[in-house]
């Protein structure tokens, strides 16, 4: 790797500051998308500055249905939290298939959505589930924080604090694992709750992480899984690679909305 300064925060704000103050500086978390593309020499940051010691990132809060998750809590602390799996246990199924466990241990759930993988899991959480993503400036609704491929509404200087949302009725998580990552070739994140209706794709897209509307229409009509027979997603807009085509991937869409509408009963 190439010569870097690590700075430890000991706040959000104290991050932002010190962001402020390097010349090529990024923010890191549980480091699994970072450390290895440095490693690569892909990216060659001036400063590092760690945002896994700030105490009020960490944890996971439920009022109710209410939950609040900080953005540095780890992907194994929301597989594995009772309560969470109590309120929510779409999310937390969907944490304790991320990776391995080395994975699981380190990476947090707002490294993951800052991020923005095209083949994620969390995404998809976030969008199917209405969440807000609250930040050291603002409060994003998943739909607007999410702009494309890798890419995110966040500023440079702008930092992930938690992620929020109501849990639904039901919902459910499913995908098609690539045999040597683990990250997603197509997941499906279905939700039926107060508003309705919300699915979530990722892994397929060659746009990353979108609503499937047609999908929604037609569970918000029969709940079932046979209510997607007729929703052939656009082959189009889907990626193809060496570990399967547009056409795979589009129908791998279906097969997995099919199979996280049944999990979700």
């Amino acid at each position: 790797m190439y010569e870097t300064s690590y700075h430890r925060a000991s706040s959000a704000d104290d991050a932002v500051a010190k962001m402020a103050g390097a010349d090529d500086g990024k923010f890191i978390a549980g480091g699994q998308t970072l450390l290895p593309t440095m490693k690569a020499r892909l990216a060659a940051p001036s400063d590092l500055i760690d945002v896994t010691h700030i105490g009020d990132m960490h944890g996971i809060t439920i009022n109710g249905k209410n939950v609040r998750i900080g953005a540095a809590t780890t992907h194994n602390e929301v597989a594995t939290n009772a309560e969470l799996r109590k309120v929510c246990p779409s999310i937390s199924n969907l944490a304790s298939h991320i990776g391995d466990p080395a994975v699981r241990h380190r990476g947090t759930i707002g490294g993951s959505v800052a991020n923005n993988d095209p083949a994620a899991d969390y995404p998809s959480a976030m969008m199917a589930l209405g969440a807000t993503i609250h930040t050291t400036k603002r409060e994003l609704a998943a739909e607007d924080f999410f702009t494309g491929m890798f890419e995110t509404a966040l500023d440079d200087d702008e930092v992930i604090t938690a992620v929020s949302f109501t849990a639904p009725e039901k919902g459910a998580y499913a995908k098609f694992p690539n045999p040597a990552s683990r990250y997603a070739m197509a997941g499906v994140f279905v939700a039926h709750g107060a508003d309705g209706v919300r699915v979530a794709v990722t892994g397929a897209s060659s746009g990353g992480v979108y609503r499937a509307t047609d999908m929604e229409a037609a569970l918000s009509s029969s709940w079932s899984p046979d209510a997607l027979d007729g929703c052939d997603q656009d082959a189009g807009m889907m990626l193809s690679d060496i570990h399967g085509t547009s056409e795979y991937r589009a129908n791998l869409v279906k097969v997995m909305a099919k199979r996280a509408v049944a999990a979700a009963g």
